[in-house]
């Protein structure tokens, strides 16, 4: 995913959106079953609030059959205060008349509606013990994002991105209890917009032992990847894994080479390192190693930029502000 564009696909369904107001009409609208539903009102000076938007959505549509959800923008999303805290109690309200939701993602919003370190979360937890049905979930911003210990029995999928996922959440995400999570994918982000976890707050995540039937992890978008890199040389989970992301961070060689002279990795799908800072000859031993032995590798340095001052190199993660 993307955060440069908004979701085009959503539990494998196309992501629809739902007209603005005076529009229903001129809009043929698909099956309730068949599409992603994103519902969005402005960002600034909207003329409806989303609350209302969502209340149009179900009286336009057959709720009940209803299988994913993604919330886009809300009016004043990056206000301390609101945020999208009212867009969490607006579902919170409508749980009975969403029996089949199956995947919800909240904070669809791109940077011309409001930067990722604006978006204002809220207590997202409290949509899962809401939905006990739901098998996927998202977020998007770390700013006042809240996620407890949860307990949730089905889900299969989680996503928080973030420019800076608070430390709080990173131990709620590893303390939780989700025995049949699959996916688990974190945009841990920078200290410079509020990524103040540290190795420390993943290592249960990389032990595994609360997540019998995990198959990809992402650990991304870190300012401490080369730590994130050594800590997965040895990590319990590793040989259950089909696929392995740690891009989108300040990976160097250091990290890279922890990460090659550690425990195999030729059982994996896919490792996807792309936005990093690795030389030329560390590209060459990942190809020769992994790359031959059928590995599907993403090692595009991207937009990766470093430059010198006073003394020091600066290095960036791919999402800040």
């Amino acid at each position: 995913m993307s955060y440069a564009e908004h979701l085009r696909m959503w539990h494998g369904l196309p992501v629809f959106d739902f007209p603005e107001a005076g529009d229903e009409d001129a809009v043929e609208l698909p099956p309730a079953a068949s599409v992603a539903w994103r519902i969005s009102t402005d960002t600034y000076d909207s003329e409806e609030s989303w609350a209302d938007a969502f209340a149009r959505f179900l009286a336009a549509v057959d709720a009940a059959e209803v299988r994913a959800l993604v919330t886009g923008a809300c009016e004043e999303a990056y206000d301390d205060e609101v945020g999208v805290k009212p867009v969490i109690a607006t579902l919170l309200g409508a749980r009975a008349a969403l029996p089949a939701l199956r995947a919800l993602f909240v904070g669809d919003m791109t940077s011309e509606e409001c930067e990722i370190s604006w978006i204002n979360q809220g207590d997202v937890t409290e949509l899962l013990e809401a939905f006990p049905g739901l098998e996927e979930f998202g977020a998007r911003g770390g700013t006042g994002l809240v996620f407890r210990p949860v307990a949730h029995r089905h889900l299969r999928l989680l996503v928080l991105e973030a420019g800076g996922l608070p430390a709080e959440v990173v131990r709620g995400v590893a303390a939780a209890e989700l025995p049949a999570l699959e996916f688990l994918d974190l945009w841990l982000g920078t200290s410079e917009y509020g990524g103040d976890s540290g190795i420390e707050d993943v290592a249960p995540l990389l032990d595994g032992a609360r997540l019998p039937n995990l198959r990809h992890l992402g650990l991304r978008n870190s300012d401490y990847q080369d730590a994130i890199a050594a800590a997965v040389a040895s990590a319990p989970v590793v040989p259950r894994l089909r696929s392995l992301d740690l891009s989108m961070g300040v990976l160097t060689d250091t990290g890279a080479t922890a990460l090659l002279e550690g425990q195999s990795l030729t059982h994996l799908e896919r490792l996807d390192l792309h936005h990093n800072y690795l030389g030329d000859d560390l590209r060459k031993r990942f190809e020769a190693t992994l790359g031959s032995a059928g590995v599907a590798l993403d090692l595009d340095r991207g937009h990766a930029d470093e430059h010198e001052y006073d003394g020091r190199v600066w290095r960036y993660v791919a999402v800040g502000e």
